[in-house]
């Protein structure tokens, strides 16, 4: 258990460095999340609100999910731990601590606002 724990508050701490990932376009996760472009899922990963959106916001979402992945499998490397329950254990976190108004799945990943 309480490797788990451990790893749920690495993943957080990780994230909340990867969180603020900027793309060439200058939109930033946090931006993107403002306008409602973005929102978090609780399978710990970032995910598109809008059904038409722009390459760039596309790009945005695939980079931070690219190293969010990365850092699971670290984390879960190290605390000989699935991939998928560290992502869900940070999905929690990252939902938890969103903001008012900002978009978030539930377990069956439908977006609500916050």
């Amino acid at each position: 258990m309480a490797r788990r724990v451990t790893a749920a508050w690495l993943a957080f701490l990780l994230l909340a460095a990867l969180g603020t990932t900027a793309s060439a376009s200058g939109i930033d996760l946090e931006r993107a999340k403002g306008q409602g472009l973005v929102g978090e899922k609780a399978d710990g990963y970032v995910g598109i609100v809008v059904p038409q959106t722009t390459s760039l916001v596309q790009a945005l979402v695939n980079g931070v999910n690219a190293k969010r992945r990365a850092a699971y499998e670290e984390i879960a490397k190290k605390n000989a731990t699935s991939v998928d329950a560290v992502a869900l254990l940070a999905g929690a976190k990252l939902i938890e601590r969103a903001a008012k108004g900002e978009w978030v799945t539930d377990a069956d990943g439908v977006w609500r606002k916050k």
